[in-house]
């Protein structure tokens, strides 16, 4: 039977903190829908609309901030329940920087000007490498011994 380590408790609360921006991502994709007059089901907003509306342009960059974060956040939350087994406060302090990573992300997103979510980009896509790297090394040493 396995235990689990001293302070794995901070992983469950860094786990949630993607919830609470996943979260606060939906609602501001509902708000720039809503400003842009796309209506469901529609995904994103058509080139024609985006070429006349900037209303419409930042709705595309907020609902790909959001879809971009959903794309990576399942391996953020294997990774850092793995690395957690090992490595508590490691796999759970990238997992916060993951998640402050992604809300610079959208802040820049969200702008209009793509090229702004850049610096959240990078932070967010070395945290992923980071929880995975150790997730793997982690899952190696969990192996038997052959």
């Amino acid at each position: 039977m396995m235990t689990l380590p001293e302070g794995y408790g901070y992983v469950p609360s860094s786990l949630i903190t993607i919830g609470w921006v996943l979260f606060w991502q939906s609602i501001m994709v509902g708000r720039y829908r809503k400003r842009a007059g796309v209506e469901y089901p529609q995904l994103y907003a058509e080139q024609a609309e985006v070429k006349n509306s900037a209303a419409a342009l930042r709705f595309n960059c907020m609902q790909r901030a959001h879809q971009n974060t959903l794309e990576t956040a399942p391996v953020v939350f294997v990774s850092t329940v793995m690395a957690g087994l090992k490595y508590p406060a490691l796999a759970a302090a990238i997992c916060v920087a993951y998640s402050f990573a992604r809300i610079a992300y959208t802040i820049g997103y969200k702008s209009g000007q793509p090229k702004r979510r850049v610096f959240g980009s990078i932070v967010s896509n070395f945290s992923v490498l980071g929880l995975l790297s150790t997730a793997t090394y982690v899952a190696y040493q969990l192996l038997p011994s052959c």
